[in-house]
């Protein structure tokens, strides 16, 4: 007779994650919900922060990422999904759950992750130790430590901080989205301690460094730091005098950050947008975070006040460690702590040439960021802005840097008497404020501004040069599937396509006057865009893939990009499976998809690849019996892409480029380093193999290399 045993631990986490995917075939069979894809997607990226093999520094930007990723969920998604639940909205969406249900499901795994984060980041920071890097608290300090600590929080921070106390005279201030708090209770000096306390908040004025340096111990290579709120809770009797200090705890609240604008009714978008900023700092909270030990009755006055129930946190250590990104950036020294320094190379086709358009004028050229440096972008429209020949210059902008040189190009060719359009995208989530100052600098300069269609954000990213040659006119473009961004450039894996070829030049003119003037829909040559056709041309292109594959002929789909979450798209290619074509999808974040599902998805995989550069690419492959096509495009299939925006889906052309795109293809397809795998039951698991280990990322530095050779040859 056997005996019963108590299950082990590994049992247990096995029986849970069974128990999940019971819970998720229960509520679905077809389909995986948006968000919780998404908080997998997270996961992905904590696991990069796990990882040892992950250089040290560089586990402290994933843990950093994780952090900023949840802040934007939480007020977007999550606020979204509380606005829902407040209007009394119980209509479950295509995956099987109302907002209610969903939102509880949504914090169970957030708080889970969450727990993980900080395990994770105790982990590192002792790592991080053992470096000489080391985070220090007050009473650690040495003598001469302490004193210089006292003597910067008197000199730098006491003059900046402003205690504000809450009592029947003086209401609860206003606590600023994702800002550091300080919760304080006191008692009067000679009082009673069990007497009702008095309680105030403090703000961490985010002006000044969160990681203040620590002067070195004698005889010691260690690095030292303190936190801001540490130096500030250690002195916070200075501000209290004639009180006594009982709790200081941190919070922190994230706020509803969505824009809801007039469009239609607003005079002026700018003007209506930067309205919309200033309400954004009274947003409803949706999310309180507080350090784990809080006094009951601190807790309970935050709670009041936010009105906040389930939404909280109970953090075991520093509250918001997105600081930890610019820590990790600033660090002198510790190369052996990151990874290796990534020299971007020139495109060879423009390598010994200071004449873009000669080039051009004889073949397209494909450029892969960040292997192949964004400077071939700039230069192009620098080029542009100075060529006397050049008569208009017209540009998509979304997103731009703090200092952009593109910027600076096209008010330089304004000035200089081109005619220069530029179409900023003001409503760019949590760039409004950047891309307002800059479409004010550029009309300045006597740029044309345009601010886009009504109810559309412009996401396509293209430019457009027409140049006078000899007796003729010339379009130059440029077709990109990221922003006009040269710091991202060098963080996110991009592509960008430049060519004078006439079609594509055409129908790029045709939807600058789309987007500008009062054109009717254009008959496209080349382009399918959103929203007027771009899905009714991906539902063309996946169908007859689908009539290959029943009449014999060869039929693939592979189709790299960052998120899958519209149910037709999703739909199609079920029905794509069904009738026998071979799909491989190559999507870093959200999927409502779940592939291998048999009779529904058997031909579908899913991957993922979460490494050192942001995968932002987006290709499209479709076998066409043998005869292939490849696009590029800046348009990922989610609802908001194919019907509330602007977005282009460009074909290329020539021959030598269609092979490096399906040669990038190939090599994401064959990673079994940093690829995981999506599971019919919506979970992701890593590739492994018995082959040589394969890292994409890390190839395809190798392959801008080859694609040097292959030109010279």
């Amino acid at each position: 007779m056997s005996i019963a045993r108590e299950p082990e631990l590994k049992d247990v986490k096995e029986l849970k994650e069974l128990k999940e995917v019971k819970e998720v075939k229960e509520i679905s069979t077809k389909y995986l919900n948006r968000d919780l894809s998404w908080i997998e997607f997270n996961w992905r990226v904590l696991e990069e922060a796990q990882d040892a093999s992950t250089p040290l520094l560089e586990r402290v930007k994933f843990l950093s990422i994780v952090s900023s990723n949840l802040d934007e969920f939480m007020s977007v998604r999550v606020a979204g999904l509380k606005d829902q639940i407040k209007a009394g909205y119980t209509k479950k969406d295509f995956t099987g759950y109302t907002p209610a249900g969903l939102i509880k499901r949504i914090m169970k795994r957030t708080a889970k992750m969450v727990t993980e984060q900080y395990k994770t980041y105790r982990e590192v920071t002792r790592l991080l130790m053992k470096e000489g890097i080391v985070f220090t608290e007050y009473e650690d300090l040495n003598t001469s430590q302490k004193k210089a600590m006292d003597a910067y929080y008197h000199d730098i921070i006491f003059p900046v901080l402003t205690p504000m106390a809450v009592d029947q005279s003086r209401p609860f201030p206003l606590v600023h989205n994702q800002s550091l708090y300080l919760a304080v209770l006191l008692v009067r000096e000679g009082e009673d301690l069990d007497e009702e306390p008095y309680f105030a908040i403090v703000q961490i004025p985010s002006n000044l460094a969160r990681c203040i340096p620590v002067p070195t111990r004698s005889n010691s290579k260690k690095t030292e730091f303190i936190l801001l709120e540490e130096l500030i809770e250690h002195h916070i009797q200075s501000l209290f005098s004639g009180y006594t200090p009982i709790s200081v705890h941190g919070f922190r609240v994230t706020r509803n950050a969505d824009l809801t604008l007039n469009e239609e009714g607003a005079e002026d978008l700018l003007e209506e947008i930067e309205k919309e900023l200033r309400r954004r700092r009274w947003g409803s909270p949706v999310r309180l975070e507080v350090q784990e030990g809080i006094h009951p009755y601190a807790l309970a006055q935050l709670q009041d006040e936010f009105e906040i129930e389930e939404q909280i946190f109970e953090i075991d250590g520093p509250l918001d460690i997105t600081y930890f990104m610019k820590l990790a950036s600033s660090l002198n020294g510790f190369e052996n702590l990151r990874y290796p320094r990534v020299v971007a190379k020139y495109p060879i086709e423009f390598e010994d040439e200071t004449d873009f358009f000669s080039i051009l004028k004889m073949k397209d050229v494909l450029v892969h960021h960040p292997y192949e440096t964004f400077d071939a972008v700039t230069d192009f429209i620098v080029h542009a802005a100075y060529d006397p020949h050049v008569l208009a210059i017209k540009m998509t902008l979304y997103r731009a840097s703090g200092k952009s040189p593109i910027i600076q190009a096209l008010a330089r060719a304004a000035e200089s008497g081109k005619q220069v359009t530029v179409v900023v995208e003001l409503k760019a989530r949590f760039d409004e404020e950047r891309n307002i100052a800059w479409a004010r600098m550029l009309e300045k300069s006597g740029c044309h501004v345009v601010y886009g269609l009504v109810g559309l954000k412009t996401h396509a990213k293209i430019t457009l040069v027409v140049r006078q040659e000899e007796h003729t006119l010339r379009r130059y473009v440029h077709v990109g599937t990221g922003n006009y961004n040269d710091s991202t450039a060098r963080l996110y894996t991009d592509v960008g396509l430049f060519t004078s070829n006439s079609v594509i030049g055409e129908d790029a003119s045709a939807l600058f006057n789309e987007i500008t003037g009062y054109s009717a829909p254009h008959d496209w040559q080349s382009f399918a865009v959103a929203p007027t056709d771009l899905k009714d041309k991906l539902f063309e292109l996946i169908a007859r893939e689908s009539e290959h594959a029943r009449a014999g002929r060869p039929a693939r789909i592979i189709a790299k990009m960052n998120s899958l979450s519209n149910q037709e798209m999703v739909d199609a290619l079920y029905a794509a499976s069904q009738a026998g074509v071979k799909i491989e999808l190559i999507i870093r974040g959200v999927c409502c998809l779940r592939p291998g599902v048999p009779g529904l998805s058997e031909n579908i995989t899913v991957r993922s690849i979460v490494d050192r550069f942001l995968e932002h690419s987006r290709i499209y492959y479709f076998e066409n019996g043998g005869h292939v096509d490849v696009y590029l495009s800046s348009a990922d299939w989610m609802t908001r892409n194919l019907t509330r925006r602007i977005e282009l889906m460009c074909p290329v052309l020539d021959r030598d480029m269609k092979k490096m795109m399906i040669q990038i293809l190939n090599v994401t397809l064959h990673d079994n380093v940093k690829a995981r795998e999506l599971m019919p039951n919506g979970m992701y698991t890593r590739i492994k193999n018995e082959l040589t280990p394969y890292r994409s990322q890390f190839e395809a530095m190798r392959i801008t290399s080859w694609k040097k050779l292959r030109f010279e040859s």
